[in-house]
């Protein structure tokens, strides 16, 4: 079973933020996303997803070394799982940003506390707003593996597999649309082969397989 911690959490760690801005922590490691719309696509499928899908991100980071606000966290993860009223990227499509977006932290059970913290203060810090609004911050057992040919998470009710090959028809047009929702990246378009959020949070359960809606690589903040 694995330990909740009280929703305050979410509230403390955000109105600390502010205070770390003359840091001089320097963080890294691995970074996958996925979302329920694709982000390389032709046109006529954006044109079809663009306002009906989307709204659903998963984002995952493994820290491999560095602190973030004075607090180590080498070797530790955290899972935002998100859901808007809208499609989470449209504003770089030139649609209306959305204005109703919420979220569920997950974080490595093997923090302290502290780390902990910090941990939803970094997913807080990197993820472009989108965290604004935590329902609910979890700490469970959080496996993130990454080979040559695959990201793989899985973190109580977050399951994620991004492959990174993806191969495309240069004849259908298809392009990029979106860049990723988290900061600091350096990444390439992955597929998404698996992506399942089941938990009960964020009144919202998805799920999608074999969509060029994935982002992988790396992050420094």
């Amino acid at each position: 079973m694995y330990k909740k911690i009280l929703s305050v959490l979410g509230a403390v760690v955000l109105a600390t933020v502010p205070t770390s801005a003359g840091s001089e922590d320097v963080i890294q490691g691995d970074y996958v996303e996925a979302r329920t719309a694709e982000v390389f696509a032709g046109g006529c499928i954006m044109g079809s997803e663009a306002e009906t899908a989307g709204r659903h991100a998963v984002m995952a980071w493994r820290v491999t070394g560095g602190a973030h606000e004075g607090v180590v966290l080498d070797g530790l993860s955290v899972v935002a799982a998100v859901v808007g009223d809208r499609n989470l990227g449209i504003e770089e499509i030139g649609g209306v940003p959305p204005t109703r977006v919420k979220s569920t932290i997950l974080v490595d059970e093997r923090a302290s506390f502290a780390q902990q913290e910090a941990l939803v203060s970094l997913a807080h810090s990197l993820s472009q707003g989108l965290t604004q609004n935590i329902l609910e911050v979890t700490a469970v057992p959080i496996s993130f593996e990454r080979t040559q040919d695959e990201f793989s998470v899985v973190a109580a009710d977050v399951k994620l597999i991004v492959s990174t090959e993806m191969v495309h028809d240069p004849d259908c047009g298809a392009m990029q649309w979106f860049h990723p929702l988290s900061d600091g990246t350096e990444v390439q378009v992955g597929v998404t082969k698996s992506q399942v959020y089941s938990g009960a949070a964020l009144g919202a359960k998805w799920q999608q397989a074999d969509k060029k809606s994935a982002f992988f690589g790396t992050f420094t903040y």
